[in-house]
C-alpha cells in the first residue's frame, strides 16, 4: 500500500472470525454506520464490542469479497452500557461470562470499565463475585489494558502492529518505560529492529545522545551480531574499533573507550591469542570456552582401554561377514577407546560401515546410544543408514516451546539419558547448539562427532568441527581410501578430484554423472525445468518433488533459486482452478508446491501420519503444501511424516523450495540432483561450495551450463575466514593441565 491514500474506518466488532495469538494476525466483522465490513490486519486481544479504528485500504478477496485490508487497528473500549455488556459477555476478561458480566453492568452501568481499572475491589459488590475474585478480574483487566497501552505507545513509534506484538510478549506491560528509557533494546535478537531503523526514528524522539553509552554499545552488539551472521564468533579489537568509529560516526578514541566501557560492563568478553586481542558477545565467548572447557575435561576423566578391542573388531566382522579396511579399524579401536574422537571422510570411504560397526560394539557393551544430526532431512538419512531411530539435535535436546529465547529442556540438571552420543554432519554444527549438545550430556557420556571436513562451516557462526581437527587435540581418524565398488560411481570419484583441485570428468555419459553443456541462462533454465518436468520422470522414473532437487550456488540471478523457483512452479504446478493458493510478499503459494521451513519454529505445532503431536519445525527442512483453507487462513504443510499447520500471517516462513541453495542442501542427501552452473561469481563459486554441492546426490547428478565455471570453481580453493578462538582455548585447556 505504499504511496497510496490510506482510507480510514471507525467501527465496533460485531465477530472475531479469526485471531492468531503469537502473530496478531486478526478477521474480523466490524458494524460500520450499520454495514458489516470483514477487517484484515494484525492487533492484540480484540474482542466483541470494542471499538476500532483501522487505517487500509479495500480490496477484493477471490473467495470471501470485498475486504477492509488494515495497515494500522487502534482500539477503544466501549462506551454505552449496551456494548460495554457485549464486550463482557464475550468473555474477552478472563473469569467474566455473560450472566455475571449482566449484572456489572445492571450494578455499574456505562462506568462498568471504569469500575474494574480504577476500583476493582468494588466488583465485590455484584452477587455472585467474591473479593478474590474481583482482584482476578481487576488484574486481567489491567493485563488487557496494558496491552492497548503498548500497543498505541508502539505504533506511535511507527513500528508496524507484528513488531509490537512480539514487544508486548517479550516484555509486557513495562514495554513502554523499557523503551522509552532505552529504544535501543528493540535491536536485541527476539524483536529484531535494524540498529539504523532505531537510530533514525527514535533516538530524536525519545532524546538519545549521539554519544550516549546506550545508542553506541547497541550499535557495537549490532556490528558483533551481524558478524556473527557470517559466521564470525568474535572480532579483533583493532577490527572492531575500526567498525564502530565508522558505523556510528564517532572519533576512533571515542570507539576504543566505549568498548573499554562494554568490557567493564559485562557487554563484550575478552580473549588473547595469537598476539591479538579478540572482542566477544558473551554469549559466543561462553560457548567457546564451554566447548574447550568440556572436551578438555573428557578428555583429562578418559580411563585407560579396558578391553582388546583389536578383538572385539575381529569378532564383530566374523559376524557381519564383512572385512574392515586399516584406517576403518583403527576408527573403531579409537571410538571405543576415547570419550571424544571425530571420524570424518568423502563419500565410498566406508564412513557408515564403521560408524555402523561403532555403534554395534557400543551396544554390545550395554551402552544406551543416542543419534542426532543438525537438521530433520540429516536425522532421516541417519536413520535410514544406521536401522536406529536419530533425532534432531534440537529435538535430542528437547527444546522448550514458546520461549522468547532458545532454550532446552536437557541441561546439567535434567541431562540426556544416554551413555553414549553420536552427531552425524557435524560440519553443519555452529558453536551455540555446540554448547548446548554438552550442556545437556552427562559428563561420562562418550560424544562420537562424524562429519566431511571438506564440506562447509555451519551456517551459524563458529567452525566447531574444523577448529576440534586442527587443535590436534581431539583423536580423529579420517578416512580417505575409496572402496572399490563406490569407486564405480562417477559422483564418488568426481567429488574426491574436486577436493584434490583435479577437473572432475565432464564428458562420460554412461555414469551417475552428467554434464550437458549450455551457452547462456536461459537455455539453462529451459534444460533445468525439461530435466525436472520430463526427461528425468521418463527415463528414470524419480518423482519431481520428492525424488529431484535443484540445487545452486546464488539467490539472485537467472539461475538463482528466486527465477528458477518462478520457472519451475510454472513448469510443475501450474495454476489450476481446483487448487487453492495464497498470494503475500510477491509470491504465490500453491496446494501442490514444494516448499522449505526457513527458519527455526520451535514452537510450530505439528502431527505425524500416527497421530502423534508435537512441536518444532527447523530451517531446512522440506516438505510440499497439502492444503490451503481461505475460510481459516491456514496452510497445511507436508515434512514427510508429519503435517504442520501456518496462519497465512506465518507462511513467510515459507519458501518454494523446488531449487534451493547448496549451502540450504547441506546435511541432506537427493536421489537426484540437478545443479546449474554458469558465470563468474567469485564470491559463490569456490572449491568447497562444488564439493558439498556434487555429494548431495545418492543415485544421479546433472550438472548444466558452461565447463569454465566448473573449471574455476575446482581451482579456487579460497575457504572464507572465520575469527574463532576454539582452537586456541581447546588447546591452553589441554595444555594447561
Amino acid at each position: 500500500m505504499a504511496g497510496k491514500q490510506l482510507e480510514h474506518l471507525e467501527g465496533t466488532v460485531e465477530d472475531v472470525i479469526f485471531h492468531n495469538e503469537d502473530t496478531g494476525f486478526t478477521v474480523l466483522e466490524v458494524s460500520v454506520e450499520d454495514e458489516l465490513v470483514t477487517v484484515v490486519g494484525t492487533t492484540a486481544g480484540v474482542a466483541e464490542g470494542e471499538e476500532i479504528a483501522a487505517d487500509g485500504a479495500y480490496g477484493s478477496h477471490p473467495k470471501y469479497g470485498q475486504q477492509f485490508k488494515a495497515e494500522m487497528i487502534q482500539r477503544t473500549l466501549p462506551k454505552t452500557a449496551n456494548a460495554i455488556l457485549k464486550y463482557l459477555s464475550s468473555r474477552a476478561i478472563k473469569g467474566v461470562g455473560p450472566a455475571i458480566a449482566r449484572r456489572l453492568v445492571d450494578h455499574f452501568g456505562s462506568r462498568a470499565l471504569e469500575v474494574m481499572e480504577k476500583e476493582p475491589h468494588r466488583l465485590s459488590e455484584v452477587p455472585g463475585v467474591s473479593a478474590a475474585k474481583a482482584q482476578r478480574i481487576g488484574e486481567e483487566y489491567a493485563r488487557l489494558f496494558g496491552i492497548r497501552t503498548v500497543m498505541i505507545f508502539l505504533t506511535d513509534c511507527g513500528l508496524e502492529p507484528a513488531t509490537a506484538i512480539k514487544v508486548w510478549k517479550r516484555w509486557g506491560a513495562p514495554a513502554v518505560e523499557l523503551i522509552r528509557d532505552n529504544p535501543y533494546v528493540l535491536c536485541c535478537d527476539e524483536i529484531g529492529l535494524d540498529f539504523e531503523q532505531v537510530d533514525e526514528q527514535m533516538s530524536e524522539k525519545f532524546r538519545i545522545p549521539w554519544e550516549s553509552y546506550k545508542r553506541l554499545s547497541a550499535g557495537v552488539r549490532y556490528i558483533l551480531r551481524h558478524n556473527s551472521r557470517q559466521g564470525h564468533t568474535c572480532l579483533p579489537r583493532g577490527t572492531l574499533e575500526e567498525f564502530s568509529a565508522e558505523y556510528l560516526k564517532i572519533t576512533r578514541e571515542k570507539a576504543q573507550d566505549t568498548l573499554a566501557e562494554m568490557e567493564e560492563n559485562g557487554d563484550l568478553a575478552e580473549y588473547a591469542a595469537g598476539g591479538k586481542s579478540w572482542l566477544y558477545l558473551p554469549e559466543f565467548y561462553a560457548a567457546e570456552t564451554t566447548i574447550a572447557g568440556r572436551v578438555a575435561l573428557m578428555l583429562r576423566l578418559a580411563p585407560p582401554p579396558s578391553r582388546d578391542w583389536e578383538g572385539e573388531t575381529d569378532k564383530l566382522e566374523a559376524a557381519l561377514g564383512i572385512r574392515y579396511g586399516r584406517q576403518q579399524r583403527r576408527a573403531i579401536r579409537e571410538a571405543m577407546e576415547n570419550p571424544v574422537f571425530i571420524l570424518t571422510g568423502g563419500p565410498g570411504t566406508g564412513k557408515t560401515t564403521t560408524l555402523n560397526g561403532i555403534l554395534s560394539l557400543l551396544e554390545g557393551e550395554g551402552l544406551k546410544v543416542a543419534l542426532a544430526a543438525p537438521t530433520g532431512r540429516a536425522a532421516k538419512r541417519m536413520t535410514e543408514v544406521t536401522g536406529r531411530e536419530a533425532k534432531t539435535i534440537h529435538r535430542l535436546l528437547e527444546v522448550e516451546p514458546f520461549r522468547d529465547t532458545l532454550t532446552f529442556k536437557r541441561n546439567e540438571k535434567n541431562p540426556i539419558p544416554a551413555d553414549a552420543v553420536i552427531v552425524d554432519e557435524m560440519s553443519m554444527v555452529d558453536v551455540l547448539i555446540m554448547e548446548s549438545l554438552f550442556r545437556g550430556m552427562r559428563l561420562g557420556c562418550k560424544l562420537i562427532l562424524v562429519g566431511d571436513s571438506d564440506q562447509l562451516p555451519s551456517v551459524a557462526a563458529g567452525q566447531v568441527l574444523g577448529d576440534l581437527i586442527a587443535s590436534g587435540c581431539v583423536p580423529t581418524v579420517h578416512l580417505d581410501e575409496v572402496f572399490r565398488q563406490a569407486a564405480e560411481s562417477l559422483i564418488v570419484t568426481n567429488a574426491h578430484a574436486i577436493v584434490g583441485g583435479e577437473l572432475p570428468q565432464l564428458d562420460k555419459k554412461d555414469k551417475d554423472f552428467f554434464f550437458l553443456p549450455r551457452h547462456s541462462p536461459q537455455q539453462v533454465q529451459q534444460l533445468v525445468a525439461d530435466l525436472c518436468a520430463r526427461r528425468l520422470p521418463q527415463s528414470y522414473g524419480f518423482r519431481p518433488l520428492w525424488d529431484i532437487q535443484v540445487i545452486t550456488p546464488m539467490k539472485q540471478g537467472p539461475l538463482g533459486t528466486r527465477e528458477l523457483n518462478r520457472i519451475l512452479q510454472q513448469h510443475l504446478n501450474p495454476p489450476d482452478r481446483q487448487k487453492s493458493e495464497y498470494t503475500a510478499l510477491g509470491r504465490t503459494l500453491r496446494e501442490g508446491d514444494k516448499v522449505m521451513q526457513i527458519r527455526n519454529n520451535y514452537d510450530l505445532l505439528w502431527k505425524n501420519d500416527s497421530g502423534q503431536e508435537g512441536e518444532g519445525v527447523f530451517n531446512g527442512d522440506i516438505g510440499v503444501i497439502e492444503m490451503i483453507d481461505p475460510s481459516s487462513k491456514t496452510v497445511l504443510v507436508r515434512f514427510d511424516d508429519l503435517v504442520a499447520p501456518y496462519a497465512f500471517d506465518a507462511a513467510d516462513q515459507l519458501e518454494h523450495a523446488y531449487a534451493i541453495t547448496i549451502h540450504k542442501s547441506q546435511g541432506s542427501e537427493f536421489e537426484a540432483v540437478v545443479m546449474p552452473l554458469m558465470g563468474s561469481h567469485r564470491n559463490l563459486h569456490y572449491r568447497n561450495l562444488l564439493y558439498t554441492g556434487v555429494t548431495r546426490a545418492r543415485r544421479l547428478l546433472v550438472m548444466a551450463g558452461e565447463k569454465e565455471t566448473v573449471a574455476r570453481m575446482v581451482q579456487n580453493n579460497r575457504r572464507t575466514k572465520r575469527y574463532t578462538n576454539l582452537r586456541a582455548m581447546l588447546t591452553e585447556a589441554v595444555e594447561g593441565e
